[in-house]
């Protein structure tokens, strides 16, 4: 389903990528990181099923791209015969392995932000902004309705509409 992959690249692409960036990959390694995880997920897909007592999809991916960054790490192409000597390699060896609650964290901000952009475009721009005004920046109803030339019980409303949508979304991407 075309549709189905394209929302699941947009979704976990950037995921994949900015977990590579973060252990300092370069922005075209990242990229071909991710896109060899992907391709590794299309793949998989066909005799992949979901197990909730297995773990969770979005575990699996951590693992595979965890799995593909170690790899690519590992890679004797990749080596550079460096004469840093044994400072330069206890730096190296003391960088955190890849962490899950980090994963979790990104994908969460990911989801958000989406989820932010699909709504967005199914909203008019000022019942966005009553949203983004007081649930982003955490401004006050009356303040948001006096600037927005709204009552303060439109503002809410408008709020509660957009995070309704909001929610809608996440819970469809939700894996768990």
């Amino acid at each position: 389903d075309r549709l189905a992959w394209e929302q699941f690249v947009g979704l976990y692409a950037p995921l994949v990528y900015g977990f590579a960036r973060k252990k300092g990959l370069q922005d075209a390694d990242a990229a071909d990181i991710a896109q060899d995880v992907l391709t590794s997920v299309a793949q998989q897909m066909r005799q992949w099923e979901y197990d909730p007592q297995r773990g969770s999809f979005r575990g699996w991916l951590f693992t595979i791209a965890r799995n593909r960054l170690r790899n690519w790490l590992a890679s004797p192409a990749r080596r550079i015969n460096g004469s840093g000597g044994d400072d330069h390699l206890s730096a190296l060896q003391s960088e955190p392995a890849p962490d899950e609650d980090d994963w979790d964290a990104d994908y969460a901000r990911r989801v958000f932000h989406w989820a932010a952009n699909q709504v967005r475009e199914q909203v008019s721009e000022q019942t966005w902004r009553a949203f983004e005004f007081t649930a982003v920046d955490a401004r006050s109803g009356p303040q948001v309705a006096d600037e927005l030339g709204m009552t303060v019980g439109a503002v809410y409303l408008a709020r509660s509409r957009v995070m309704a949508k909001l929610k809608a979304l996440v819970q469809s991407v939700g894996d768990e």
